[in-house]
């Protein structure tokens, strides 16, 4: 190929784009600081890449999505031997843990392997066993806590996707009609109708909002979820859920708009809060969520939403560091009932935070070059 054909925006990309990966698959708690030591004295590495939780479903999904875009080989690989190795020793089925079978439902569907009973098994406890809350939502139960009651919005990432998606490969309408019930339920109790933001929880016990914190990476699952799930069903551009769902994705990118930090393209970890920290997993989640949108046209292509993307996605960038970290990525967190405990938690590099740049940078791939 000669020289002039060659974009060099699209090369310095990929070599990012590879960089984040190699960096996804390397991270190491070096002095134990982020593990998660259970009751039972299991110890989960939620930082490592050779463990099972939300952490590396997400980092999966990225894969997946690069290897969609791309072909590349080596990301396909990373996936099926890290459920390989997984699957092995298996794990405790909550919430979190059900989000690897996201990707695993689509290597499935396209036959990069076999995981038909595990998709069974996982999809059955989730449709039948996963505690439920008040009006039937799926009850954000983790490793460590019951959340008696409670609703979050990373549930529709971590559990509803997979469950979705299960349906249709397994051809099981139940699931996915559950699944658009559990859209709908977290949307009743999550949204905010004045920002268009979402809360990051909801209980029943005591019906409030704990510390009616608008989250940013509790948001950006939102803003993956909903272009993805849309995507998934193949719902027509008629169907009353599709219009329903586009309405509540276009009020939140609105309330986005607004937040952005004008200056670095990045959104504080809480969101209407100047004074929380500028957080870049979210960050990135919202770019992948509104170029996706765009693609799909679930939103009008606006000059304020291509320019949001574009800013971000230089705040995004100027956080890689060379070795492919990207940084100022919050820790795993739970719902506070103090919005300041949101300021306290710690920076650090996680695999979700890798996969999150690795969405946003391979959709830009995919939108703009």
């Amino acid at each position: 190929m000669s020289a002039n054909n060659i974009n060099p925006e699209k090369v310095a990309l990929l070599r990012q784009i590879r960089s984040l990966i190699d960096c996804l698959v390397n991270i190491k708690d070096e002095n134990s600081e982020f593990l998660l030591t259970l009751e039972d004295g299991r110890v989960i590495d939620t930082k490592g890449w050779n463990d099972w939780e939300w952490t590396h479903g997400i980092g999966l999904y990225g894969l997946l999505r690069f290897n969609e875009i791309t072909g590349d080989q080596s990301a396909l690989d990373i996936s099926l031997r890290w459920f390989a190795d997984r699957f092995e020793v298996g794990t405790t089925k909550n919430i979190n843990t059900m989000s690897p079978f996201l990707t695993a439902a689509f290597l499935h569907e396209a036959k990069r392997a076999n995981y038909g009973a595990h998709l069974d098994a996982w999809a059955e406890w989730a449709m039948y066993e996963l505690p439920r809350t008040e009006e039937g939502g799926m009850q954000h139960i983790t490793y460590s806590h019951e959340n008696y009651q409670q609703l979050w919005d990373d549930t529709l990432m971590m559990t509803v996707l997979p469950l979705a998606k299960i349906g249709l490969v397994l051809d099981r309408p139940e699931y996915i009609e559950e699944a658009k019930r559990q859209f709908m339920l977290h949307i009743k109790y999550l949204a905010d109708v004045k920002t268009g933001l979402w809360f990051h929880g909801w209980t029943f016990d005591g019906r409030h909002h704990f510390a009616s914190a608008r989250w940013a990476r509790g948001n950006c699952w939102i803003t993956v979820a909903i272009p993805d799930f849309i995507e998934m069903l193949k719902l027509p551009s008629t169907d009353g859920l599709r219009l329903f769902l586009m309405a509540t994705l276009r009020a939140q990118i609105d309330g986005l708009v607004r937040t952005q930090d004008a200056e670095t393209g990045l959104w504080h970890t809480l969101l209407d809060d100047p004074s929380s920290y500028l957080e870049a997993s979210a960050t990135a989640g919202f770019v992948y969520g509104i170029l996706k949108a765009l693609r799909l046209r679930l939103i009008p292509r606006e000059e304020r939403y291509v320019t949001a993307t574009q800013k971000a996605i230089k705040g995004i960038t100027s956080n890689i560091t060379d070795k492919g970290e990207l940084q100022r990525v919050s820790f795993g967190t739970p719902v506070f009932d103090d919005p300041e405990d949101y300021k306290k938690v710690k920076l650090t590099s996680m695999p979700y935070g890798q996969s999150l740049a690795l969405l946003a940078l391979t959709e830009y791939l995919r939108t703009f070059l």
